[in-house]
């Protein structure tokens, strides 16, 4: 699979899943999303598809196809829709096109805001609001990209395939965020939160040790002889999730 192909996969399945939880860490993006109303179906020529609705509830965005998008949007190749994410390139309307304003004008604002979060031109470490929100999406994004990576780059299946059946609980302590991923037979899932019986947990002392870790300032390993980062249980589960983020990096910028 190309990388063209498995970065699209990652910004469908990883990156604009923040979306649904930005407003909850990011006041200015909580404040522009609030109005709005729609739903975005995002459709890859022979390849991958995601949708993302706002709603009165929030905000919500999985992979596949929206029963009612009010915008559907085509990218011609997997480059085309990693253009449109680096903010070089359009996507091409199929329908929707009374709502091509809040294309233009609205919803760029929410992914310049998902960026200045996620890569923020100033030190996180200096602006407390942002390091725990940089934390958190950092985190929610590895997650979410195991998923992703272990369904399209050959050497992250091969990880996967090698991983016993259970789920790893990833947490910030003392009350920071957490994800959790899972291996078995059905595949790798993740999500956000706390999973209900983890077979392995791999937790961080404190925000600045994830953000310093998740971000590749500080090795892992070193974090987890100093016991900043501790980690029990099913060890393998956390060799495996670990060396599958570690790939992240080389589609991800």
């Amino acid at each position: 699979m190309s990388s063209e192909l498995v970065r699209a996969h990652l910004n469908l399945g990883a990156v604009l899943k923040n979306l649904e939880v930005l407003g909850d860490v990011d006041p200015e993006a909580a404040r522009l999303s609030e109005p709005w109303r729609i739903a975005v179906q995002f459709t890859v020529a022979f390849g991958p598809e995601a949708w993302l609705e706002y709603s009165a509830t929030g905000c919500r965005q999985d992979l596949g196809r929206h029963m009612n998008p009010d915008v559907r949007l085509l990218f011609a190749t997997p480059r085309h829709l990693n253009r449109m994410f680096d903010g070089t390139a359009l996507p091409i309307p199929l329908t929707g096109f009374t709502r091509l304003g809040f294309l233009k004008d609205e919803f760029p604002k929410a992914t310049a805001r998902l960026e200045a979060v996620l890569k923020p031109k100033t030190d996180p470490l200096e602006d407390p609001a942002l390091l725990a929100a940089n934390t958190a999406l950092t985190l929610y994004t590895g997650a979410f990209a195991v998923r992703a990576l272990a369904a399209t780059d050959p050497v992250s299946a091969g990880l996967a395939a090698g991983a016993p059946a259970g789920t790893l609980q990833l947490q910030v302590l003392p009350d920071g965020p957490a994800a959790w991923v899972s291996f078995g037979k059905d595949g790798v899932h993740a999500g956000r939160g706390l999973a209900g019986a983890p077979a392995a947990r791999m937790t961080f002392k404190d925000v600045q040790t994830a953000h310093e870790v998740l971000g590749g300032k500080r090795d892992g390993m070193s974090a987890i002889g100093q016991g900043d980062v501790e980690v029990w249980g099913m060890l393998p589960l956390v060799d495996s999730a670990t060396l599958i983020m570690d790939r992240v990096a080389r589609f991800l910028d």
